[in-house]
């Protein structure tokens, strides 16, 4: 059987891709998980402004961010440069969910090529279905324990790395209302949501290849 190091190291790089995208992901296509934060952190009475309001504001947002279209923000004011932040935001998740069908597609190619006989080269025994989960899981323990630390400072170097060179992520709440109704402390609860989406499904593809390899030495 022809063990290929190519093959390792793009499916490996493929279920990094593909694990880390989706778990980015999570957040932005599921908004109850938004909803729920309305109502919990008291927002109707720190804006003056409904739940259907806030609701209204962050799907048309959202709707903005993934469909493009006219940028509106329900009843509430937006700027010009509120306005460009939301563009600069819509390239990221079309580079996310880019980058996410193109790991897919690669590991189709890939799980393809193994059924014509060849397969990824092994590395203690272990295939690139442990290696690619298990170096993505050590880098965002490493990302974990530094945002744990000081969330705020880890907040502003995401922005100043994705948003280069530009200010407008720092809202005037006056200007653009919807900044009022996306508290620092949701973001932080989707950064939470992610780590834990990511973790999981890393823990999950390293011990179905544990449990393989063991099956393999039982029946040896």
């Amino acid at each position: 059987m022809k063990r290929s190091k190519s093959l390792f190291a793009a499916m490996a790089a493929a279920w990094f891709f593909l694990i880390l995208t989706v778990s980015i992901a999570a957040p932005l296509v599921c908004r109850p998980f938004y909803y729920a934060h309305i109502n919990a952190m008291n927002m109707p009475e720190a804006t003056g402004h409904t739940y259907e309001e806030i609701k209204q504001a962050f799907d048309e947002m959202m709707d903005f961010c993934f469909y493009g279209g006219e940028f509106s923000t329900g009843v509430m004011r937006w700027s010009e440069d509120g306005k460009a932040h939301f563009v600069d935001v819509s390239r990221l998740f079309k580079i996310n969910f880019a980058v996410m069908v193109i790991a897919a597609i690669v590991l189709a190619v890939c799980y393809y090529l193994k059924k014509k006989k060849i397969q990824p080269e092994l590395y203690l025994a272990r295939g690139p279905e442990y290696w690619g989960p298990l170096a993505l899981l050590i880098a965002f323990v490493f990302i974990g324990i530094i945002g744990s630390i000081d969330f705020d400072v880890t907040f502003t170097v995401f922005h100043k790395i994705f948003f280069p060179c530009k200010t407008n992520w720092i809202f005037n709440s006056y200007r653009d209302e919807i900044i009022t109704v996306l508290p620092q402390e949701y973001f932080r609860n989707c950064a939470i949501l992610i780590v834990a989406t990511l973790v999981a499904f890393c823990l999950f593809m390293i011990k179905m290849e544990d449990s393989k390899l063991k099956r393999k030495a039982n029946n040896a």
